[in-house]
């Protein structure tokens, strides 16, 4: 039985099926999107927006144990969103990509 399209027409159907991302590219961007399912990751993010910190920075800031922000920050290198480099004793954190901080600007926006 053929498949018939109520509103869709044939150059339309190709369009949108040659513009449609991958499996592997839905992948990825379903796994970045998580990233900012979960409200300590985004105080995270806003605040290495603003500077670098170290874990002790940020859990006095945001008044969040040391140990829920060392998880979170663990989290958001393995998806590449953050950075770190030792200075003497203390491991500073940054973001990777200002675009990341650009992304969070316009979701507030869109809120």
């Amino acid at each position: 039985m053929e498949q018939r399209y109520l509103l869709l027409n044939e150059r339309s159907k190709r369009e949108i099926l040659n513009y449609l991302p991958s499996c592997n590219e839905t992948d990825k961007l379903a796994d970045f999107f998580q990233v900012f399912s979960d409200a300590t990751r985004l105080k995270i993010i806003s605040c290495l927006a603003m500077c670098d910190m170290c874990v002790n920075d940020l859990s006095t800031l945001l008044k969040i144990n040391q140990t829920t922000i060392s998880h979170q920050l663990k989290y958001l290198k393995s998806q590449n969103l953050i950075s770190c480099k030792r200075n003497g004793k203390i491991i500073v954190y940054s973001l990777t990509n200002q675009k990341t901080n650009e992304l969070m600007l316009s979701a507030v926006n869109a809120i």
